[in-house]
């Protein structure tokens, strides 16, 4: 499609002049006076604005305000008969993009529109870049309804726009990165950098390199000088995920940031000051290697200022169901899948087990479903032998019948048996607790084992023939 170009100027042939160079490469759009161009403006959408700068009535500096008060992401290119300067410069104050004398040189008019028309594409990717990561790591994007979950949203509105330094908290895999960008990408710095290092990652001969920096020749492979995370941080964030695993020597160093707002690079001797807002995550009790003096008691009140705890995942259940979906959705929109879901039964497996590794561990299951299952929808055949066991032994029965292939009544019949045959097996095959288990007598178990032909296993130990087995207490 076309750019559309507004033309405004009150001489015809100017207009018309403009007209013939730049098209046909654009679409041009032609006003006499700056009030019919302020009315193409806001009807017609341009792309850009070739503006006079001297004209009857309204003038060009007065309708370049307007349109940079009402869209200032349109850029406006300002032509004038006058080489002043001040003009000029007046014009660049008020938003102008670029700024041409006549009679123009041709060439020069179409590279300067070009140029301009690219700049503004450029900066409407980064406008829209700068969106696309403030939502992935609002803290509404944060998946949960547990109350958990609904206090860890207010604290992070809260603490965003604070300079308040945060410690998150919470086993491997509970999504503390997360939360650290949510604070970040929801505060007046979103659009600064967001620098995250993992300290448990880097080499203890590198990290004091890695987040001050270090001044050339002051180590054997210091070839040159090297910026640190903290200078590239500035006026940003900085994130210290796993900081329980500093060595004492950093630790001082990073104290010192905190208290003085400034650094002082390896090898180097002029301090550096820095803006920098610190987000520091520990699944380490900090608490117990401050007794154990593996860990400095005055930074650990230095950042223990204000604590978010994340909650396992075992520990909010009720997101389970929510999160597996969500990252199948991820999943399938970054991968250009067909659309999936999980079945129920599967869903109830994912829930029924105790996820050791948060929510990096469901990513990985859910990955796996989605290779397993073809683009069908995923069911418990599709998940980890390990997750279905589980589920098992939790009490969650598993049905793997296809919908549509078997009768609404063998279903139900299927679903009976298996938990008639789950409260045998976890009751050791005794009917009368089996029958307290399943909420009903156990004449009636009986009935019902006869009907569906459940007997003991023969390879039970002690076992019994059908009959024997049917006077079992």
């Amino acid at each position: 499609m076309k750019k559309r170009i507004l033309l405004v100027d009150d001489e015809a042939g100017i207009r018309a002049s403009l007209k013939v160079v730049l098209e046909p490469a654009y679409e041009t759009l032609s006003a006499s006076t700056a009030q019919e161009g302020l009315d193409l403006f806001r009807r017609e959408s341009p792309h850009l604005v070739l503006l006079d700068v001297i004209m009857p009535g309204m003038d060009g500096l007065t309708l370049l305000k307007t349109i940079r008060e009402e869209n200032a992401r349109v850029p406006v290119i300002m032509l004038t008969g006058t080489k002043t300067v001040k003009t000029a410069v007046e014009a660049m104050k008020l938003g102008a993009a670029d700024y041409l004398s006549k009679p123009f040189d041709v060439e020069e008019l179409r590279l300067i529109v070009a140029k301009t028309l690219e700049t503004g594409e450029l900066e409407q990717e980064v406008l829209q870049l700068r969106a696309q990561v403030a939502k992935r790591y609002s803290f509404h994007n944060l998946i949960g309804k547990s109350p958990a979950m609904q206090e860890i949203y207010s604290k992070i509105e809260q603490l965003a726009d604070t300079r308040t330094t945060v410690l998150i908290t919470g086993e491997s895999g509970t999504g503390k990165e997360l939360v650290a960008r949510a604070l970040h990408y929801n505060s007046a710095r979103r659009d600064k950098p967001f620098i995250a290092i993992n300290s448990a990652a880097l080499p203890e001969t590198l990290i004091e390199s890695e987040l001050f920096g270090h001044e050339k020749g002051s180590f054997t492979d210091a070839q040159a000088r090297r910026i640190g995370q903290f200078e590239l941080a500035h006026t940003g964030s900085l994130f210290l995920d796993e900081i329980g695993d500093l060595s004492p020597a950093t630790q001082a160093k990073l104290l010192r940031v905190l208290q003085e707002r400034e650094f002082t690079r390896v090898g180097g001797a002029q301090p550096i000051k820095v803006d920098v807002r610190i987000i520091t995550a520990t699944n380490k009790q900090l608490a117990d290697l401050v007794k154990r003096e593996a860990f400095r008691e005055d930074l650990y009140y230095r950042i223990n200022v204000v604590v978010l705890h994340l909650p396992a995942l075992r520990d909010r259940r009720e997101d389970i169901p929510l999160l597996a979906q969500h990252l199948l959705a991820k999943r399938i929109e970054g991968g250009g899948r067909p659309q999936q879901e999980f079945t129920k039964e599967a869903l109830e497996i994912l829930a029924a087990y105790a996820w050791p590794g948060n929510v990096r561990e469901l990513e990985n299951v859910v990955e796996q479903a989605l290779i397993w299952s073809h683009g069908k929808p995923i069911e418990p055949a599709h998940l980890p032998a390990s997750l279905v066991q589980a589920a098992s032994r939790s009490g969650v029965v598993i049905i793997d019948a296809p919908p549509g292939q078997v009768s609404l009544e063998k279903s139900v019949l299927e679903f009976e048996r298996k938990l008639i045959v789950d409260a045998l097996q976890r009751t050791g095959y005794v009917q009368t607790h089996a029958a307290t288990l399943l909420g009903i007598s156990r004449r009636m178990l009986k009935y019902r084992m006869d009907m569906l032909g459940i007997a003991r296993p023969a390879s039970e130990p002690g076992s019994v023939s059908p009959q024997a087995a049917s006077l079992t207490q």
